[in-house]
């Protein structure tokens, strides 16, 4: 995978070649002032491809899970050290859903405008009546900075964890749900 090495602040100074869903992520981020700084690269959907990202970025990229019930009438964005193994029952029993699945590319589509593996908490400007619920584990949640994809999983933004919930999420009218998601891999030690 290539990597840009250069760390970039701010949008990209040519927008040529750029999806609008990209460029809409860097107007709403200039619009409320939140400072970013930017890695360009070849699309990276795993986490694996992320860790290399990270050595550019100087922060670590979460794992953003779109989430539903069986019925399709809750939707979920949840955000996640990237690292940590996801397992469903951990965060049913908490948010009281039971048979979580991953959404459909077509639900990731129509509710926040990306494609798999570019899912993002900036999507959430894309759902302006609230069908997805933004969860955030505490690990996340108590994060100085993390990295995101603008909608697109060839760029990876650095954000302050605090910009993000006391400027993005009030703009966007959103309270997150926090839960504290265990590390599976603890109880095997």
């Amino acid at each position: 995978m290539h990597i840009d090495p250069t760390l970039y602040t701010g949008r990209p100074q040519n927008l040529e070649g750029r999806l609008p869903r990209e460029v809409a992520c860097y107007d709403l981020l200039d619009r409320l002032a939140i400072p970013y700084t930017r890695v360009d690269h070849d699309p990276a959907d795993t986490i694996a491809a992320c860790h290399e990202i990270e050595k550019v970025l100087g922060a670590p990229i979460c794992k953003n899970l779109v989430l539903c019930n069986r019925q399709k009438t809750a939707f979920y964005l949840l955000l996640m050290e990237g690292d940590k193994p996801f397992r469903t029952k951990d965060l049913s029993k908490q948010i009281g859903s039971a048979r979580l699945s991953f959404a459909a590319p077509e639900d990731m589509e129509t509710y926040l405008g990306v494609t798999p593996g570019s899912a993002t908490v900036l999507a959430l400007a894309n759902d302006p009546d609230h069908k997805v619920q933004l969860i955030l584990d505490r690990t996340v949640a108590e994060t100085g900075h993390f990295g995101c994809h603008p909608c697109i999983n060839t760029s990876t933004v650095n954000l302050s964890m605090e910009e993000v919930r006391k400027t993005l999420l009030p703009a966007l009218g959103i309270v997150p749900l926090l839960v504290d998601l265990p590390d599976p891999r603890d109880e095997e030690a």
